[in-house]
């Protein structure tokens, strides 16, 4: 494969940590912004929500633009959005710098994607675009973690100063490597959103966002909730976190193959079901060192093997433009999860999230139930399993 390709990679590396790195300096940032833990989480929700809806916008805007300095500007947005965060001295300044560099990940992972198969040859662009988005996972495995372990020695602000500089020297990297490639056809808005008039895509993208507010729900606070729970905190939770991500990477390779053998819906109601267990018993798996590393990494394999089997399905019923709505829905999720969170920590603690987060799953099995019975989807597995269509990753 390319060494190109692996540097697009390392883009979407770079845009990603500085997404998921959030949760693991919550404390650092209420405690050297006196600002409740609640507030600290709604970074994440600026991030996400920044991304769900600056991702259509941005990418129609930029149509027309050629794809490398497309794809350059964006790490230089991310890494303008991350200096931002790292020199703020109050917290709304914070948060505008979370919505600047939510915006250079919006535009640059759709058109990585993009780019990332135009180098490529057909029969080679699925493992292409797995690299693309091999990235973002890894940004999971390590950026949360990193995040956790390098806070009390960095600080916030230094966590932040460091991803902008990574994003810079990728940006450097790319400007003399990756050649130069026109935009594909523009694609208006009102194309983009089109397929949402489908009731099955309707219900599809309302699972998306109910399952990723149901994971992040819990993951956003996970540190506070260890401490909550267990009393770990430092390198045992950075430790912990890091097997989530491993079990993350894990879920994400087994997901598509699972997809191909027993098909979309009969895994995602397979999947649903034990993610609702899993959530349903954290206040006991959690309570201990041991329990909450096996509870972990089982999490982590179950949420990551849900992605590509509501993927398979949206590329059935419509393709890419419903794919990069998917991508929005899951930024959607994300970003209410830090709100709804916060809720539940002031009214009722924080060990009240998994409870919380169990009913949430509870909701996408019943959804996934109700797609089972349609006659039309029925169909769209059976022509899955026929061709073998799955879908790791995104597209523009």
């Amino acid at each position: 494969m390319s060494a190109r390709i692996y540097l697009l990679g390392a883009g979407a590396f770079a845009v990603g940590t500085s997404a998921y790195v959030v949760s693991g300096v919550l404390p650092d940032v209420s405690s050297e912004l006196h600002v409740s833990l609640t507030a600290a989480g709604q970074l994440a929700t600026a991030f996400s929500l920044s991304y769900a809806i600056g991702a259509p916008i941005l990418s129609t805007l930029t149509g027309r633009w050629e794809r490398r300095t497309l794809l350059i500007a964006a790490l230089v947005l991310a890494a303008l959005g991350n200096l931002i965060a790292a020199l703020a001295v109050n917290y709304p300044i914070l948060i505008v710098g979370r919505i600047v560099a939510a915006f250079g990940a919006a535009v640059y992972t759709p058109a990585a994607t993009l780019f990332a198969t135009s180098l490529m040859p057909p029969e080679k662009r699925g493992r292409a675009v797995a690299i693309v988005f091999g990235g973002l996972t890894f940004a999971l495995v390590l950026g949360v973690p990193a995040g956790t372990l390098l806070g009390p020695t960095l600080g916030y602000k230094g966590v932040f100063a460091l991803i902008s500089a990574v994003a810079v020297l990728v940006a450097i990297a790319e400007r003399g490597v990756l050649p130069k490639v026109e935009a594909p056809p523009v694609v208006s808005l009102r194309e983009r959103f089109a397929g949402v008039a489908d009731r099955r895509v309707q219900i599809i993208l309302a699972m998306t966002v109910l399952a990723v507010l149901a994971a992040f729900t819990v993951y956003i606070y996970i540190v506070p909730l260890l401490k909550h729970t267990a009393g770990l905190t430092g390198k045992v939770t950075s430790l912990l976190l890091l097997m989530y991500g491993v079990g993350a990477v894990i879920g994400n390779f087994l997901g598509g193959r699972i997809t191909d053998r027993f098909g979309s819906l009969r895994t995602l109601f397979v999947l649903m079901a034990a993610i609702t267990v899993v959530l349903a018993t954290l206040d006991v798996t959690l309570t201990t060192a041991v329990g909450a590393g096996a509870a972990l990494v089982v999490w982590g394999m179950l949420t990551w093997a849900f992605n590509p089997p509501v993927q398979s399905l949206l590329m059935e019923l419509g393709g890419g433009l419903l794919i990069s709505l998917n991508a929005s829905a899951i930024y959607l999720g994300a970003g209410l999860s830090a709100v709804v969170g916060g809720l539940v920590i002031q009214t009722l603690g924080v060990g009240y999230l998994p409870v919380l987060a169990s009913a949430l799953s509870l909701v996408v099995v019943g959804l996934v139930y109700l797609l089972w019975r349609d006659s039309s989807l029925q169909q769209v597995e059976e022509l899955e399993r026929d061709e073998g269509i799955y879908v790791t990753a995104t597209a523009d």
